[in-house]
Protein backbone atom coordinates (compact mmCIF):
# COMPACT_ATOMS: atom_id res chain seq x y z
CA UNK A 1 0.00 0.00 0.00
CA UNK A 2 0.96 3.52 -0.61
CA UNK A 3 0.86 6.63 0.56
CA UNK A 4 -1.03 8.54 -2.48
CA UNK A 5 -2.05 12.74 -2.36
CA UNK A 6 -3.74 13.86 -5.00
CA UNK A 7 -3.73 17.69 -5.06
CA UNK A 8 -6.68 19.70 -7.09
CA UNK A 9 -6.15 23.28 -8.07
CA UNK A 10 -9.25 24.53 -9.32
CA UNK A 11 -11.22 27.43 -7.43
CA UNK A 12 -14.13 25.96 -9.01
CA UNK A 13 -16.94 24.08 -7.39
CA UNK A 14 -17.55 21.14 -9.34
CA UNK A 15 -14.50 21.58 -11.67
CA UNK A 16 -13.72 19.47 -14.62
CA UNK A 17 -10.06 18.88 -13.46
CA UNK A 18 -11.86 18.24 -9.81
CA UNK A 19 -13.68 15.63 -11.43
CA UNK A 20 -10.39 13.79 -12.77
CA UNK A 21 -8.70 14.24 -9.57
CA UNK A 22 -11.73 12.22 -8.06
CA UNK A 23 -11.64 9.52 -10.44
CA UNK A 24 -7.73 9.28 -9.81
CA UNK A 25 -8.14 8.90 -6.22
CA UNK A 26 -10.49 6.47 -6.50
CA UNK A 27 -9.23 3.95 -8.95
CA UNK A 28 -5.78 4.57 -6.36
CA UNK A 29 -8.22 3.76 -3.30
CA UNK A 30 -9.18 0.46 -5.33
CA UNK A 31 -6.02 -0.88 -6.29
CA UNK A 32 -5.19 -0.75 -2.48
CA UNK A 33 -3.84 2.34 -1.52
CA UNK A 34 -3.79 5.45 1.25
CA UNK A 35 -5.56 8.44 -0.92
CA UNK A 36 -5.71 11.36 0.62
CA UNK A 37 -7.35 14.67 -1.96
CA UNK A 38 -6.20 18.14 -1.29
CA UNK A 39 -8.24 21.18 -2.61
CA UNK A 40 -6.51 24.47 -2.49
CA UNK A 41 -10.03 26.14 -3.16
CA UNK A 42 -9.96 28.56 0.25
CA UNK A 43 -6.57 27.91 1.02
CA UNK A 44 -4.54 30.92 1.85
CA UNK A 45 -1.66 30.64 -0.37
CA UNK A 46 0.52 33.46 -0.99
CA UNK A 47 3.89 34.14 -3.37
CA UNK A 48 7.21 32.73 -2.60
CA UNK A 49 9.54 35.72 -1.59
CA UNK A 50 12.45 34.02 -2.68
CA UNK A 51 14.04 34.46 0.86
CA UNK A 52 15.74 31.04 0.36
CA UNK A 53 15.40 30.78 4.25
CA UNK A 54 13.35 27.08 3.95
CA UNK A 55 16.75 25.81 2.72
CA UNK A 56 18.09 26.63 6.21
CA UNK A 57 15.16 25.96 8.21
CA UNK A 58 13.61 23.00 5.80
CA UNK A 59 10.10 25.08 6.10
CA UNK A 60 8.89 28.24 4.59
CA UNK A 61 8.59 31.32 7.54
CA UNK A 62 5.50 32.64 4.95
CA UNK A 63 2.60 31.58 7.64
CA UNK A 64 -0.27 30.40 5.07
CA UNK A 65 -1.50 26.89 4.74
CA UNK A 66 1.22 25.59 1.89
CA UNK A 67 3.46 24.93 4.87
CA UNK A 68 0.86 21.77 5.77
CA UNK A 69 0.04 20.69 1.97
CA UNK A 70 4.16 20.70 1.31
CA UNK A 71 4.15 18.47 4.23
CA UNK A 72 1.86 15.64 2.90
CA UNK A 73 4.17 16.05 0.21
CA UNK A 74 6.90 14.98 1.86
CA UNK A 75 5.40 12.37 3.32
CA UNK A 76 3.29 10.87 -0.08
CA UNK A 77 4.54 8.15 -2.40
CA UNK A 78 2.74 9.44 -5.01
CA UNK A 79 1.42 12.49 -6.39
CA UNK A 80 -1.60 13.62 -8.37
CA UNK A 81 -1.85 17.44 -9.37
CA UNK A 82 -4.88 17.75 -11.11
CA UNK A 83 -5.12 21.88 -12.97
CA UNK A 84 -7.66 23.53 -15.59
CA UNK A 85 -5.46 24.95 -18.41
CA UNK A 86 -6.01 28.40 -18.83
CA UNK A 87 -4.04 30.18 -21.48
CA UNK A 88 -2.19 26.68 -22.49
CA UNK A 89 -0.42 26.69 -18.70
CA UNK A 90 -1.12 25.12 -15.43
CA UNK A 91 -3.24 27.52 -13.55
CA UNK A 92 -1.76 30.23 -10.96
CA UNK A 93 -2.52 28.28 -7.87
CA UNK A 94 -0.67 25.15 -8.67
CA UNK A 95 2.51 27.19 -9.97
CA UNK A 96 2.22 29.44 -6.27
CA UNK A 97 1.96 25.89 -4.63
CA UNK A 98 4.65 24.22 -6.58
CA UNK A 99 7.68 27.51 -5.67
CA UNK A 100 6.48 26.92 -1.87
CA UNK A 101 7.37 23.50 -1.91
CA UNK A 102 10.63 25.00 -1.83
CA UNK A 103 11.70 23.28 1.43
CA UNK A 104 11.52 19.50 -0.15
CA UNK A 105 14.56 20.56 -2.63
CA UNK A 106 17.30 18.78 -0.24
CA UNK A 107 15.05 16.86 1.69
CA UNK A 108 14.38 13.24 2.23
CA UNK A 109 11.55 13.83 0.34
CA UNK A 110 9.35 10.49 -0.17
CA UNK A 111 7.66 10.53 -3.35
CA UNK A 112 8.98 9.11 -6.68
CA UNK A 113 5.92 8.84 -9.18
CA UNK A 114 4.10 12.34 -9.80
CA UNK A 115 1.01 12.62 -11.99
CA UNK A 116 -1.26 15.18 -13.76
CA UNK A 117 -4.43 15.44 -14.62
CA UNK A 118 -5.83 18.30 -16.80
CA UNK A 119 -8.90 19.72 -18.41
CA UNK A 120 -9.18 22.79 -20.69
CA UNK A 121 -11.76 23.92 -22.99
CA UNK A 122 -9.62 23.53 -25.96
CA UNK A 123 -9.20 19.90 -27.35
CA UNK A 124 -6.04 19.56 -29.67
CA UNK A 125 -3.77 17.07 -27.96
CA UNK A 126 -0.96 19.45 -27.31
CA UNK A 127 -3.33 21.61 -25.36
CA UNK A 128 -1.54 20.43 -21.46
CA UNK A 129 2.30 20.44 -23.35
CA UNK A 130 3.17 24.00 -21.69
CA UNK A 131 1.66 22.46 -17.98
CA UNK A 132 3.09 19.01 -18.23
CA UNK A 133 6.23 20.63 -19.30
CA UNK A 134 6.41 23.05 -16.05
CA UNK A 135 5.46 20.28 -13.86
CA UNK A 136 8.56 18.29 -15.36
CA UNK A 137 10.78 21.46 -14.58
CA UNK A 138 9.88 20.66 -10.88
CA UNK A 139 10.07 17.30 -11.14
CA UNK A 140 13.87 17.43 -12.83
CA UNK A 141 14.79 18.96 -9.38
CA UNK A 142 14.00 15.97 -7.62
CA UNK A 143 16.52 12.96 -8.21
CA UNK A 144 14.38 10.45 -7.38
CA UNK A 145 11.06 11.57 -8.94
CA UNK A 146 9.78 10.87 -11.92
CA UNK A 147 6.59 11.90 -14.08
CA UNK A 148 4.72 8.79 -13.89
CA UNK A 149 1.62 9.39 -16.52
CA UNK A 150 -0.81 12.57 -17.83
CA UNK A 151 -4.66 12.80 -18.78
CA UNK A 152 -6.14 15.15 -20.71
CA UNK A 153 -9.83 16.26 -20.71
CA UNK A 154 -10.20 18.37 -23.69
CA UNK A 155 -13.49 20.36 -24.90
CA UNK A 156 -14.85 20.86 -21.46
CA UNK A 157 -15.93 24.19 -20.16
CA UNK A 158 -18.61 24.14 -17.74
CA UNK A 159 -18.34 22.64 -14.72
CA UNK A 160 -19.42 18.99 -14.53
CA UNK A 161 -18.80 18.69 -18.76
CA UNK A 162 -16.48 15.72 -18.20
CA UNK A 163 -19.65 13.40 -17.18
CA UNK A 164 -19.32 10.54 -19.39
CA UNK A 165 -15.82 11.97 -20.74
CA UNK A 166 -13.49 9.18 -21.69
CA UNK A 167 -10.26 11.18 -19.99
CA UNK A 168 -12.55 10.38 -16.53
CA UNK A 169 -12.30 6.45 -16.86
CA UNK A 170 -8.28 7.16 -17.59
CA UNK A 171 -7.30 9.01 -14.54
CA UNK A 172 -9.41 6.00 -12.93
CA UNK A 173 -7.46 3.26 -14.40
CA UNK A 174 -4.34 5.52 -14.17
CA UNK A 175 -4.72 5.89 -10.70
CA UNK A 176 -5.32 1.99 -10.32
CA UNK A 177 -1.57 1.39 -11.60
CA UNK A 178 -0.48 2.87 -8.34
CA UNK A 179 0.71 -0.28 -6.07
Amino acid sequence: MKKVLIISSSLRTGSNSEALAEAFARGAAAAGNETELVTLKEKDLRFCKGCLACQKLRRCVIADDAPAIVAKMHDADAIAFATPIYYYEMCGQLKTLLDRANPLYGSDYRFRDIYMVTSAAEDEASVPDRAVAGLTGWIDCFARARLAGTVFAGGVDRPGETAGHPAVERAYELGKTIG
